[in-house]
């Protein structure tokens, strides 16, 4: 049998093709620890326990997948997000830490409001909505989605982590179901919006695996989600509630000019970590 020393280097050097550096030693790690159920502190320190038998096979089909250049969440079923580990496959897309600086501005912005009314568009595996419920006090929260494969995946989430959250299964182009007019604090979305033209520009891993539904709009109307979910936003919120979208970095001025024109008494472009236009809030 392997040693766990034996184990890494062999994870490392198996999937150093399909993985740049530093990514091939970053991924060999998160495996080791998924299938050991180790920390990096016990794994330095327990670098020639043997594994065993059944861990070292599963080492084994993650590597054959990782050779597929699938991504490293699907092989291990799971992904971090805001404090959660969330399921995710392939029904759904991998939380990004862009999208957790959204969750992070809507709950600086909301700290110590308790009962608050929020809704979330676009779900996907429910990482917005299950980040904001763990984390506002008392708050009723809701996740559409109009994939019944990944409300399956966001109801798992939810039961892991005992969260409670509404979800609706519906089209964000059909009028919004069971949530009262002007009944909502917050509305948070992060909708397809990358364009077609853009499929050149990503990596194969995310074109080959992760949901086109969740990733795509036509090149004709990219903002196609924001026109719908503004009209939406008008009706659902409260006077004073707040719509946080997620953007692509190019739709900026785009949707805060598009917020401004329907009716919204102020709306913000936000910068991510990386200095990009990520983040529009917008104010009913």
């Amino acid at each position: 049998m392997a040693t766990v020393q034996e184990m890494q280097q062999y994870i490392h050097q198996s999937i150093s093709e399909a993985y740049p550096e530093p990514e091939a030693g970053a991924v060999a790690q998160l495996v080791l620890e998924h299938v050991l159920q180790k920390s990096r502190t016990e794994l330095r320190l327990g670098r020639q326990e043997q594994v065993t038998t059944e861990q070292e096979m599963q080492v084994q089909q993650a590597v054959a997948r990782l050779q597929q250049q699938e991504p490293v969440q699907y092989v291990l079923g799971e992904a971090h997000f805001y404090g959660l580990d969330l399921q995710v496959d392939a029904r759904v897309l991998i939380p990004r830490p862009e999208t957790e600086e959204l969750v992070d501005l809507v709950l600086k912005e909301h700290k110590g409001q308790a009962g608050l009314q929020v809704l979330d568009i676009c779900t996907g595996s429910g990482c917005i909505p299950l980040a904001l419920a763990a984390n506002l006090k008392d708050a009723d929260v809701y996740g559409l989605e109009i994939s019944g494969g990944a409300l399956g995946v966001a109801r798992a989430n939810a039961d892991r982590h005992k969260l409670s959250v509404t979800w609706l299964q519906q089209d964000i182009f059909e009028p919004v179901q069971r949530i009262k007019r002007a009944s909502l604090d917050i509305i948070t979305s992060n909708p397809p919006y990358v364009l077609e033209e853009e499929k050149q520009l990503m990596c194969p891993n995310v074109l080959a695996y992760e949901p086109h539904l969740a990733l795509f709009v036509p090149d004709t109307d990219g903002l196609k989600y924001y026109k719908t979910i503004t009209e939406a936003g008008l009706q659902l919120l409260k006077q004073g509630g707040k719509l946080y979208f997620e953007i692509n970095e190019r739709y900026g001025g785009q949707v805060q000019a598009l917020l401004l024109q329907a009716g919204f008494a102020e709306a913000t472009v936000v910068q991510d970590l990386s200095g990009k236009d990520r983040i529009v809030r917008a104010i009913r």
